[in-house]
């Protein structure tokens, strides 16, 4: 519930932000008077169509809509997880073997070196936490992968679950949502400025997790 309320504090932040951001560019009427005008399309209405034409529309375009996604999520899944899990863990007792989450253990040495910063604002005592809200950019499936080996290690405990909750929650379709779906709006140009309030919101989330946990753990 912790990382929940977190979660839904971001989320206020995050769309509080964008729509500060982009309201001189598309300014408060958000009807796009050109689709309106081009009239019905030649065929059946919805009204007009059968049920059963209905359900066949709909089950065929969800496909074709789910195939779609499915394609844009990869670059986040396959490219960014990956990197994050080779620079995350370090070779095993036998050095390098070539197993899962084995790698050259970077970003846990470049966030000690920020590690007040974390400990701050997120209740991290361990620099490979971070591990987690990064992989998270990319895809929550895989960054919830990396809890397994870090419950074994001993270095996650509420305070950690409610900010992980609340940051993937937060972050979930990071990188898959905002290119598509601006796109299919024809707002793209807006990418970048969505991907900025999504971040923000996402530390926000983070950080509320932390604090709520802090009174009320």
């Amino acid at each position: 519930m912790i990382g929940l309320l977190g979660a839904l504090i971001g989320s206020v932040v995050s769309t509080r932000l964008m729509q500060k951001m982009i309201r001189p560019l598309v300014g408060e009427t958000p009807v796009d008077d050109g689709a309106l005008s081009q009239g019905p399309k030649p065929g059946l209405s919805h009204e007009q169509a059968p049920t059963w034409l209905r359900v066949l529309n709909s089950l065929l375009d969800g496909g074709k809509s789910g195939v779609e996604l499915g394609m844009a999520v990869i670059p986040g899944v396959l490219i960014i997880s990956t990197f994050v899990m080779l620079l995350t863990f370090g070779p095993g007792d036998k050095g390098y073997t070539g197993e899962a989450f084995q790698g050259v253990a970077l970003l846990p040495v470049l966030a000690a070196k920020i590690g007040w910063l974390f400990e701050l604002l997120f209740g991290f005592t361990q620099p490979e936490l971070v591990a987690f809200p990064v992989t998270s950019l990319g895809a929550v499936g895989a960054a919830m992968s990396l809890v397994p080996p870090f419950i074994a290690e001993g270095w996650i405990g509420g305070n950690e679950i409610a900010v992980f909750t609340a940051m993937g929650m937060c972050w979930s379709g990071f990188l898959s949502t905002h290119t598509a779906m601006l796109d299919a709006l024809g707002y793209r140009h807006l990418t970048s400025r969505a991907i900025v309030a999504h971040t923000v919101g996402g530390l926000c989330a983070g950080v509320a997790a932390h604090q709520l946990f802090a009174l009320l753990g």
